[in-house]
């Protein structure tokens, strides 16, 4: 698979990583719906977040495949194996909890965000809730509320 440029400051292969997946030797290509969605959605929306805080985003997690979704303990319904959610932070701009107000005081029609501590999840769709929350983990488990704590 080529290394096509989708947006102005995003290629394919930066949704498509996974350093677990070659850890495991996992594959982690996209099925066509997949990649609609990152092509449509979620490149598009990530583009408007790199637009906003103006600086380099580091994407840790995009698509996953559902092999590999598993071999990280996503959720079975994660937006992950959809094509439509990326995990990333944005040093040159602030802390995770800086990134995620900026996005929620803004304009973006993000599906998803949630403060994750060390990163931001974000995901996109066609009917955008714009639902936003914390996570916290205990022991390894995450509980989510409502809203940037």
């Amino acid at each position: 698979m080529n290394d096509e440029r989708l947006t102005a400051d995003f290629h394919l292969s930066e949704f498509l990583h996974s350093d677990k997946a070659v850890r495991l030797g996992l594959d982690n290509i996209p099925d066509a719906l997949a990649m609609a969605s990152i092509r449509n959605f979620l490149a598009p929306g990530m583009q408007q977040v790199r637009d906003l805080i103006g600086a380099p985003i580091n994407i840790s997690s995009g698509y996953r495949a559902p092999q590999v979704n598993a071999a990280v303990g996503g959720s079975r319904s994660s937006q992950h194996m959809q094509g439509l959610a990326a995990d990333f932070t944005a040093p040159f701009f602030g802390t995770p909890l800086q990134i995620a107000r900026a996005i929620v005081a803004s304009h973006i029609k993000f599906d998803q965000i949630i403060q994750e501590g060390s990163w931001v999840h974000i995901s996109f769709s066609a009917k955008p809730r714009r639902s936003v929350l914390t996570a916290k983990f205990t022991n390894g488990v995450a509980s989510y509320s409502p809203g940037l704590v």
